[in-house]
């Protein structure tokens, strides 16, 4: 006798990344690969690090100037990046 336990590979790596608590890291890690595209190119180039914690984005910057500009930005940044992901994956942004 066979048992039929077929479930879709994405059903079962979304349950495998819940169990072990990875999917904070994982959307990081998608952060990474796309943040040239949402923020452009000369963002891009003064963005030191991003971190992603308890839905809060931190971003490391080495311009002052930029960091300053951001500022009044961060309201757009949080929807874009919700936006792209389909989700409420951040809910602030700090600039460091």
């Amino acid at each position: 006798m066979r048992y039929n336990n077929s479930k879709p590979i994405k059903e079962v790596l979304d349950n495998y990344l819940k169990a072990f608590k990875l999917n904070d890291k994982m959307n990081e890690v998608k952060l990474h690969e796309c943040w040239e595209n949402l923020m452009g190119i000369s963002i891009t180039k003064h963005t030191l690090k991003i971190e992603i914690k308890k839905k809060k984005l931190y971003v490391f910057l080495d311009s002052s100037v930029l960091r300053s500009e951001l500022s009044y930005a961060k309201q757009k940044i949080v929807e874009t990046i919700n936006n792209e992901f389909g989700q409420k994956l951040i809910e602030e942004v700090i600039l460091m």
